[in-house]
């Protein structure tokens, strides 16, 4: 089994197919760390510089940092080894999920049915996958999270859980669900006397940080969707196999058919940079209806570029010219205040927050960044780093 999949959904790679997913695992935190470390000081040294000369100023944004290093032989090499490593990483891991399909779906069937946990799946053999999905294998996973195989499929699911265990290099946590602990916690004890009686995770994908919220809030009802069949039934099998109760749906956040202000807490984790523009501008809407008066938005993602710098602003947009993610840069040059109250929220009503990852520094960390909050990114947001924070945003209604 990769190194963070451990529940009962869990696949057994040949010794072979674990050296290599460990090999992957080394060579993604190589090309995160040593070439981009790497490509940044030849930019400074190098690239920065000439660009100034030329220009009598430095680079204002993003745009013209790629445009300086385009033709630079570091960025080639960054780029090439970073678009191979991703592709690698899901070759490593798709002869063990291959091999194990027939298993897989009998052993989601069965955890659907156990008694584990009180959840339920909900799919729907005529919904329509948006094309912004089903055009695109997103971040290189084969397949994406809506191709199916067969009836009651979950290949999908496993190909994204496993995937993102050795993806992650571990900065998601023993569970991948770093993410999502580490907000929930903070939350919590942010507004102590908030007590949400339903809860919806849009784009769930496999409910890893979905989960966080159920056991943060053990009393209130959890909802999670996402347009992808196969996620959302394995996600539902792994909800039941943690022992907690998730109601999963095969919906698009841009229009469910939840009724008006049934939700106490909307929360969306790594969602919206893969959604085109329009279409964040409506999930930001049907959050707003189907949020209680007093209710809460919130969404995890990388920060926006207006609060980075031009080089981090480049570096993480690298994803949107050539990781198959079409729509990160556009979501990243939005405003997030703007989106907000485009959809119906107060601008006062506006919050964002920089959160230290719960695997990394602990609960004292987390609750300590409660008083100790600017809500201002640095360059350990969001990059798998050493010392990593996660950001998000949203507003209450």
């Amino acid at each position: 089994m990769t190194k963070y999949v451990n529940h009962d959904l869990k696949v057994s790679p040949t010794p072979e197919e674990a050296a290599r997913q460990t090999f992957m695992s080394s060579m993604r935190m190589y090309v995160l760390h040593d070439l981009a470390n790497g490509m940044r000081t030849v930019y400074e040294s190098e690239v920065e510089p000439k660009f100034e000369r030329k220009n009598k100023r430095t680079p204002k944004d993003g745009v013209e940092v790629h445009r300086a290093l385009k033709k630079d032989p570091t960025f080639k090499f960054y780029s090439s080894m970073r678009c191979n490593a991703q592709e690698m990483v899901f070759r490593s891991i798709l002869p063990t999920v291959e091999r194990s399909q027939d298993t897989l779906n009998k052993k989601a069937k069965a955890l659907s049915r156990s008694k584990k946990a009180n959840g339920t799946v909900e799919t729907d053999p005529n919904f329509k996958v948006p094309r912004s999905v089903s055009a695109i294998d997103v971040h290189r996973m084969p397949g994406n999270y809506d191709t199916e195989y067969g009836p009651d499929d979950v290949t999908q699911g496993a190909v994204y859980d496993n995937g993102i265990s050795v993806f992650s290099m571990g900065f998601f946590g023993e569970n991948l669900d770093d993410i999502g602990s580490s907000i929930s916690m903070f939350i919590k004890n942010k507004y102590p006397k908030f007590a949400p009686k339903r809860i919806l995770d849009m784009g769930c994908t496999i409910g890893h940080n979905t989960v966080p919220w159920a056991k943060a809030y053990p009393k209130a009802e959890v909802h999670a969707i996402d347009v992808g069949a196969p996620v959302v039934r394995y996600g539902h099998a792994r909800a039941q196999a943690a022992g907690v109760p998730v109601h999963f749906h095969q919906q698009n956040a841009e229009a469910t058919d939840f009724e008006d202000e049934s939700f106490d807490l909307i929360f969306s984790s790594m969602f919206l940079h893969e959604v085109p523009k329009k279409g964040i501008k409506k999930v930001f809407k049907e959050a707003r209806r189907l949020l209680k008066p007093g209710g809460l938005m919130l969404h995890m993602e990388l920060p926006p570029n207006k609060m980075l710098g031009a080089y981090d602003s480049f570096y993480l947009d690298w994803d949107s010219y050539y990781n198959k993610e079409p729509f990160y840069k556009p979501f990243r040059d939005m405003d997030p205040r703007a989106v907000c109250a485009d959809a119906g929220f107060a601008k006062s009503k506006f919050v964002q927050y920089v959160i230290p990852s719960l695997g990394q520094y602990g609960e004292k960390a987390v609750k300590d960044s409660v008083k100790k909050q600017t809500g201002k990114a640095d360059d350990q947001t969001g990059r798998f780093a050493a010392g990593i924070h996660w950001y998000c945003f949203g507003a209450w209604k």
